[in-house]
């Protein structure tokens, strides 16, 4: 009896201790983004431009990252990462979005959390500095999924979101990265038979996150604006729920970048997240199986990051470089870009 009693007061007396240490220990967090897939290699960029990208990601990351730490939601944190690189003109989205073949920027965004799978996404959008914000808006304040075009806009500043003119979006660099698809295009028709090939890295590029908060719940976003000289009209994957952008809490957190087309007909993103639920796969290999086995196989080029709600995450890509990294609760951002 009397070790009984003894015993029972050095338990009373841990429990206290114990639910500290727990209390103080991290939320178990991660955070993931990309900065878009293509043809990205050290001799294509001076240090000082790498060095801009390495701190505006890692900027993006520890945004993001902040709001976890703060108890907030994925979502939250999807968004507020995304729109650091969507108000930078470095990334293919928001201000560093390309130009179609008319000479306008074009931009498209989707939101997905994975507690109820509820979604967001806008299309074809000029006036709306952060498309995140407003696929975000369709997301909670309307019954819809996707809203595309003036459609979007004018639901946008009805929820009071940001309205910019799209000379806002107007940047040198894309501005003559279309010139030169433009003069491509003249070359392809004046010799079919000759094999001119576009520049990826002014071509492609989408911006994404995906998180994993305290409670455990999941979320993707992804932003973009396009491809350089898309056709009127031209969507991409990023908004297309289950193409470029998926998340659920019974399997993982996609969001995708690289050439749209593929993209939709594979159902990239539903498809890793499918893999790892109903056939049992890790992140990495749901990735790879998709990735470099299906894209490639018929020459599909981009890339996906993928989180899980233990905090697995992965980054495959099949193109030469994408701009990546990831961040936990030690608050120690990581970035890389080209392949290691």
């Amino acid at each position: 009896m009397r070790l009984m009693k003894r015993l029972s007061i050095l338990l009373a007396l841990l429990i206290p201790f114990a639910a500290n240490a727990q209390e103080k220990a991290p939320p178990h967090i991660m955070f993931v983004m990309h900065g878009g897939a293509g043809t990205i290699t050290r001799g294509s960029m001076t240090p000082e431009v790498e060095k801009q990208y390495r701190d505006k990601l890692e900027e993006a990351l520890r945004t993001g990252q902040a709001i976890l730490m703060k108890g907030g939601t994925s979502v939250d944190a999807v968004e507020a990462g995304i729109r650091v690189l969507e108000d930078s003109p470095l990334f293919n989205a928001g201000k560093g979005a390309v130009f179609t073949h008319e000479g306008k920027n074009e931009l498209d965004s989707a939101i997905m959390e994975g507690k109820t799978k509820m979604a967001g996404a806008v299309a074809g959008v000029t006036i709306i500095r952060n498309p995140i914000s407003a696929a975000r808006a369709v997301m909670e304040k309307s019954p819809h999924v996707m809203m595309v075009g003036r459609g979007a806009e004018l639901f946008a500043t009805k929820m009071g979101l940001e309205i910019v003119d799209p000379s806002y979006f107007w940047t040198e660099r894309r501005w003559k990265g279309l010139q030169q698809e433009l003069l491509k295009e003249q070359e392809r028709q004046a010799n079919p038979h000759a094999e001119i090939k576009s520049d990826d890295e002014t071509r492609h590029g989408t911006v994404g996150a995906v998180a994993l908060d305290a409670a455990g719940n999941l979320a993707a976003g992804t932003s973009t604006g396009g491809t350089t000289n898309k056709q009127y009209g031209r969507v991409g994957d990023s908004p297309i729920i289950g193409a470029g952008t998926y998340a659920d809490n019974d399997s993982v957190a996609v969001s995708c970048t690289g050439t749209g087309e593929f993209f939709i007909r594979w159902t990239v993103a539903h498809d890793i997240a499918a893999l790892y639920q109903y056939k049992g796969l890790t992140v990495e290999q749901a990735g790879n199986e998709v990735i470099h086995k299906k894209l490639e196989a018929v020459k599909g080029d981009g890339g996906a990051i993928i989180l899980d709600r233990k905090g697995n995450f992965a980054m495959p890509f099949n193109s030469e470089g994408m701009y990546r990294g990831w961040i936990g609760p030690d608050g120690v951002p990581h970035v890389l870009i080209y392949k290691e």
